[in-house]
């Protein structure tokens, strides 16, 4: 019996260390691949960089590339709008991490439209919890100091409100990514808004007095860190290369209050046009280009435009798509 019980605890001694050895091997392979993904090797991260694509693929006509909804609140607009999309649902999957890119660059508050609506962020996190989004993440690389934009804009609230996780642009956050670019090649992006399952471009309609509207495509710096000043001196290829990096799953263009002039910080309320409009989408180009009618700038005005189309990036005529407008009551 003893001999029994001693050879019963052998064998079950032996499959318990075979057990933990082949885990410990598993663990092992796992936490090499685990590193080796997360390499800091320069070359490794920049070959793995050159471009983010969040987009959806849709079968020909399924979704229209863009909807234009006017006439009513912040929220309404962004009900409508993704109603006649087909969905949040569409766009975002259960178990999704969604980060929202609105402006939030200036220490502005929401009625002088320097910054993102704040109804329109809190509504569109909504709409992806409901989708069955993990988490939000609202995040922005300010101009002015981060935590007085995130606070005045009225964004931080609005944003915690609906149960998102709102991220200041602190220093450890940023990595050194290789955009692929003709002017951006190796730049400190803010890893968030890389390290995600779906993005969403929250932009504002303004008025900028170097490129004259800043709209989806130009709303892409901020996502970078570094000495950004110096890019505005070839801005036209600047927004373009970052449009190329990162293609967003969807695009929602703030144009409920707009900055007309002395943008994009503006502060004058004589400035702001209340338009009560929202553009949303899968084209940014032809977003933008839309966008820009509204501040009275023709898409010839604006040339980067017509790069990202020569690049693939969109429609620069919205008047050859499938646009759908939604006037509420």
């Amino acid at each position: 019996m003893a001999n029994e019980i001693e050879t019963g605890v052998n064998r079950r001694e032996f499959v318990n260390r075979s057990l933990r050895a082949g885990l410990g091997a598993a663990g092992a392979t796992g936490l090499g691949l685990w590193l080796a993904s997360r390499s800091e090797h320069p070359q490794r991260v920049q070959a793995a960089s050159a471009v983010r694509s969040y987009e959806i693929a849709f079968a020909g006509g399924e979704t229209p590339p863009m909807v234009v909804a006017e006439n009513g609140t912040p929220a309404q607009l962004v009900d409508a709008a993704m109603k006649e999309l087909g969905g949040m649902q569409r766009f975002i999957s259960r178990g999704d991490v969604v980060v929202l890119k609105p402006n939030i660059g200036w220490d502005r508050v929401p009625q002088q439209a320097a910054n993102t609506n704040p109804d329109l962020v809190k509504r569109v996190a909504e709409l992806c919890f409901d989708a069955g989004a993990k988490k939000v993440i609202v995040t922005d690389v300010s101009c002015n100091d981060p935590r007085r934009c995130f606070q005045r804009s009225g964004i931080a609230a609005s944003a915690g409100a609906a149960g998102a996780e709102v991220i200041l642009p602190e220093e450890y956050l940023f990595r050194n990514y290789r955009l692929g670019g003709e002017l951006l090649s190796v730049w400190p992006v803010l890893k968030p808004m890389i390290e995600t399952d779906k993005i969403i471009n929250l932009p504002i309609v303004k008025h900028h007095n170097l490129c004259r509207a800043t709209l989806g495509l130009k709303n892409w710096y901020g996502m970078l860190g570094g000495r950004r000043n110096q890019l505005h001196q070839n801005i036209e290829v600047g927004i373009t290369d970052l449009a190329n990096f990162i293609r967003p799953t969807l695009t929602i263009l703030d144009a409920y209050r707009i900055l007309v002039s002395n943008g994009p910080q503006g502060g004058n309320l004589d400035d702001v046009r209340t338009v009560k409009m929202l553009i949303a989408g899968t084209d940014p180009v032809a977003i933008d280009s839309f966008g820009a009618t509204l501040l009275g700038v023709e898409v010839g005005d604006l040339p980067y435009l017509n790069v990202a189309a020569a690049r693939g990036l969109g429609e620069v005529d919205f008047n050859r798509l499938d646009v759908r407008n939604i006037r509420l009551s």
